[in-house]
């Protein structure tokens, strides 16, 4: 639901498999270690020891 990539007949929608691999795996990453979740108040990635500190988007597009 959050991602316009899988909805029809948008300006997003993706013409190569690449660019929505890479599309996807930016939004999984985002969703896991960038977002604090309410009912959790933490990420995702915190939350099972994954990482301990909060990343921003920043950490994420250095982090390649």
């Amino acid at each position: 639901m959050q991602m316009r990539q899988f909805t029809r007949l948008t300006n997003a929608f993706s013409k190569k498999l690449d660019n929505l691999k890479a599309t996807v795996a930016l939004h999984f990453a985002h969703y896991n270690l960038v977002r604090i979740h309410g009912s959790l108040r933490v990420t995702p990635a915190m939350a099972t020891g994954v990482t301990d500190q909060l990343w921003e988007i920043r950490d994420l597009m250095e982090s390649n």
